[in-house]
């Protein structure tokens, strides 16, 4: 998860819990929640030293307020610099993080109401965060959590995959592949799962098992005109970085991407990125080709995908078929 995303998906957490306001806090804890609420204005506007200080009143005022402690260590943990990392202020800021977090998940142990749910959860995934390679740096603490939030939840394949990530971090590459597949067995009918698996050898250089997981993908997802770009994009990218591959092998990934971007374009024959790398895929083709006439019916399709292509983006930035992209 990016810092961006992981942001954003706090503060919509933020606006969703403060616009619920759970029955059994707003009738007897009318002060607390007007504390948290406040907090949490602070908190969108990135003042974490006053939603901290929010935070706490909330939690004075009512200790059983769950959301609060999640919302506190996530103030500390926003105010956490990388650039400043061993710093004892500033690695101070990580360390408060995980006690609140530890506490948010004890709190709301047991609960039902889906935004205390979803709110454990991310309590869970910020704590096995702050003890990753990125910050403190921790395994021995955030596997034994990660196991925790497997545990809790046994449907959920991002659980493994936090875990897969994880192991990878650490350079245990067997276990990671392991956690990986966990997810994909959970949910062989969902795409994602076989895309972060994808994601995974893509970072390991294993291109036959990359691959493999990206046909996967798109099998679980014919109807979908990117799982097929996908293909052809990575297959591009394989011959066009690896300068070992042997011609006969490049030539045959070559045309699996010709191949997959049909796919693409017979689903979606507007699609702006198809269109531009069945051009790539062409010129390179051409590139294996012997014979100079058939180099040259090659490079003359090419072009004519290529002007195709900047048809489609025309349409596009004048509206015609805006959007019209992938699905």
């Amino acid at each position: 998860m990016s810092l961006r995303v992981a942001r954003l998906t706090v503060v919509v957490l933020a606006l969703a819990i403060a616009g619920a306001a759970c029955g059994r806090y707003s009738i007897n804890n009318i002060r607390s929640l007007k504390a948290f609420q406040d907090a949490n204005k602070h908190y969108m506007k990135t003042d974490y030293p006053a939603a901290i200080e929010g935070y706490k009143d909330a939690i004075r005022l009512n200790p059983d307020l769950g959301f609060a402690y999640f919302f506190l260590g996530n103030s500390y943990d926003q105010m956490y610099k990388p650039t400043k990392k061993g710093d004892p202020t500033n690695d101070g800021y990580l360390v408060e993080a995980t006690k609140q977090y530890e506490i948010a998940i004890a709190k709301l142990a047991g609960a039902t109401n889906p935004k205390e749910v979803e709110c454990r959860k991310r309590a869970f995934e910020y704590l096995i965060n702050a003890y990753g390679a990125d910050k403190l740096n921790d395994f021995s603490k955030a596997e034994p959590i990660a196991r925790q939030l497997i545990e809790s939840d046994q449907s959920d394949p991002s659980n493994h995959q936090l875990l897969g990530k994880l192991y990878e971090d650490l350079g245990r590459y067997e276990e990671a592949e392991a956690e990986y597949r966990k997810a994909v067995d959970l949910r062989p009918n969902e795409g994602l799962a076989y895309m972060v698996l994808a994601g995974y050898y893509h970072r390991r250089g294993e291109n036959q098992k990359m691959m493999a997981a990206w046909h996967d993908r798109a099998k679980v997802e014919p109807n979908n005109p990117e799982a097929f770009h996908t293909i052809a994009s990575y297959y591009w990218d394989w011959v066009f970085k690896d300068k070992r591959l042997p011609r006969a092998d490049a030539l045959s990934n070559v045309m699996k991407g010709l191949a997959a971007e049909n796919e693409a374009l017979k689903l979606n024959p507007d699609y702006f990125e198809a269109a531009s790398y069945k051009n790539l895929l062409l010129r390179q083709q051409a590139l294996y080709e012997r014979d100079p006439a058939k180099r040259k019916e090659l490079t003359d399709e090419a072009d004519i995908w290529y002007k195709r292509a900047i048809e489609i983006q025309k349409k596009q930035n004048t509206g015609g078929d805006a959007g019209k992209k992938g699905k």
